[in-house]
């Protein structure tokens, strides 16, 4: 059985296929196929408020190619998401209906809901007890915070701060004291914080610190990362570091915006399972198909 999750982003747009794996009452699943396409939607739509006609054609051409690749694979189930960069393009309607025909339901989410299933690639995990955590999703045109204390989800928020956004100088001064005083508002009550980390650019940013997964990251760590890092020019970061095109110029603003979140909620390190959009897409995809046909098995025993 393969479940595909579509993700499509303000700086890439993501399809990952997996296998699930059904172990009597246990079902996970493992990643076998990830393409991801940098079409950088977000260019567009935080400057002219719509997505210009030759990426709404790459757009449309994409989602056929997926479409026939989930077929080759034969997928069983599937989710496609737009995030920011569709929310904010006045023509988000009109491109959902045109990839409509390529035989693909899209769903432009809020921020809300783009959080709620990240958090279903079960972040909590990750959590220990009687522990406060800020658990921060930085993307190109927004970031989802959220605190949880004791495991439990306290508040989360979404915030028009992205990558692509500060490149392209479309963030503003008010929405990061915004972001400020909701940090301060829901971290102080707590003696320590935590942070846990998921993105493109902070996975990313994981590797290069360390290869282990889940090793934290410290505050000094990646403030050095983001020094050396900038130290490059942007066809260095490519052509000496090898980062990718449309990942060397989003990880410095990306590494920005975690150092600023950490000091706003005094975290020393931070966490990246390095689990993002899709991850969450699959594991909803599972609780909805699978999970309910499990519980009513286990009742009928």
């Amino acid at each position: 059985m393969r479940y595909a999750a579509i993700d499509i982003g303000s700086n890439a747009v993501r399809l990952l296929i997996a296998d699930i794996i059904q172990n009597n009452d246990i079902v996970s699943f493992k990643k076998n196929t990830l393409v991801r396409v940098p079409l950088r939607l977000g260019d567009d739509a935080f400057i002219d408020r719509k997505i210009s006609e030759p990426k709404a054609v790459d757009l449309v051409k994409t989602m056929s190619a997926f479409r026939n690749l989930m077929d080759v694979y034969r997928v069983s189930e599937y989710m496609a998401c737009a995030t920011s960069a569709m929310r904010e393009a006045e023509n988000g309607g009109v491109l959902v209906n045109e990839i409509k025909d390529t035989g693909i339901d899209l769903q432009i989410i809020d921020g809300s809901e783009e959080a709620r299933i990240i958090y279903s690639s079960h972040i909590e995990q990750h959590l220990g007890n009687k522990k406060a955590y800020l658990y921060i999703d930085v993307g190109g045109g927004s970031t989802e915070l959220s605190v949880f204390a004791d495991t439990k989800l306290v508040a989360s928020a979404s915030f028009n701060i992205g990558t692509i956004r500060i490149l392209d100088n479309q963030d503003k001064e008010e929405t990061w004291e915004e972001m400020k005083t909701w940090v301060n508002t829901h971290t102080r009550m707590f003696k320590a914080v935590y942070g846990i980390g998921t993105g493109g650019n902070i996975n990313k940013l994981s590797r290069l610190a360390s290869d282990k997964e889940d090793k934290p990251i410290s505050y000094a760590k990646l403030k050095s990362l983001h020094e050396y890092l900038s130290s490059f020019s942007l066809k260095d970061r490519i052509n000496v570091l090898g980062l990718n095109n449309d990942r060397a110029d989003v990880i410095i603003p990306a590494c920005e915006i975690f150092l600023t979140l950490m000091k706003y909620g005094h975290l020393r390190q931070i966490i990246v399972p390095r689990v993002g959009l899709v991850d969450g897409i699959i594991q909803t995809l599972i609780d909805k198909h699978l999970l309910p046909t499990l519980q009513e098995t286990a009742i009928s025993r």
